[in-house]
């Protein structure tokens, strides 16, 4: 803990000086244009991968970056979904999965969740991700990069049952992206419909 707490006393008297209009305007609301929708993995820093400062991005993150149906239960990501499309009006989601995803390769081998039982029915919501890469490869062939692909594509589907998001898209007020973070070289593929294909974003 003493590292965090040395941390935060470099944040208040080194950082905060630096950028103290920007927080000062901070302290008064906020007006993020990106919901982004991320893995709790550690590995995973949304402002330093996309190098957005405080107020830029709404960041929702849990287990996978799962996007659970709407009406299936009441939970924290679909409050912060419904919080960013219809009260601060971001005009864009992002759905970001990551390489080597403990939550992906839960949902490819369940039988070994069974010891953490809210872990396995959370991961369940990327079930058909896998059954999709199996598709696409065969059963029994499907890798864990291309079942992350499709839990990237299953969740973006599953924003179009939440009404908030729904009434946005029809509007035409707001886009819905599909990343994948490679940690180890930190390239971002980005999802493109046309070709139902990954694609790196710098491209």
């Amino acid at each position: 803990m003493q590292k965090l707490i040395d941390g935060v006393a470099k944040f208040k008297s080194e950082v905060v000086p630096e950028h103290q209009a920007l927080f000062d305007k901070l302290a008064t609301g906020q007006s993020p244009d990106v919901l982004f929708i991320t893995c709790a993995d550690s590995r995973i820093d949304p402002a330093m991968i996309t190098q957005t400062l405080p107020g830029e991005l709404f960041v929702c993150r849990n287990a996978g970056n799962v996007v659970p149906p709407h009406g299936q239960s009441i939970e924290g990501t679909t409050a912060s979904i419904e919080f960013a499309t219809a009260v601060l009006g971001v005009k864009h989601i992002v759905v970001c999965g990551h390489t080597d995803c403990g939550a992906i390769k839960g949902a490819m081998a369940p039988q070994n969740l069974d010891a953490i039982p809210r872990v396995k029915d959370w991961v369940d919501h990327a079930r058909a991700a896998v059954k999709a890469a199996e598709a696409t490869l065969g059963e029994g062939n499907v890798d864990l990069l291309t079942a992350t692909e499709r839990n990237v594509v299953l969740q973006m589907s599953h924003l179009n049952s939440h009404p908030a998001v729904a009434a946005r898209l029809a509007a035409g007020d707001i886009d819905v992206h599909g990343w994948v973070y490679h940690i180890g070289s930190g390239d971002v593929t980005a999802y493109d419909s046309a070709s139902d294909s990954f694609k790196s974003v710098t491209q």
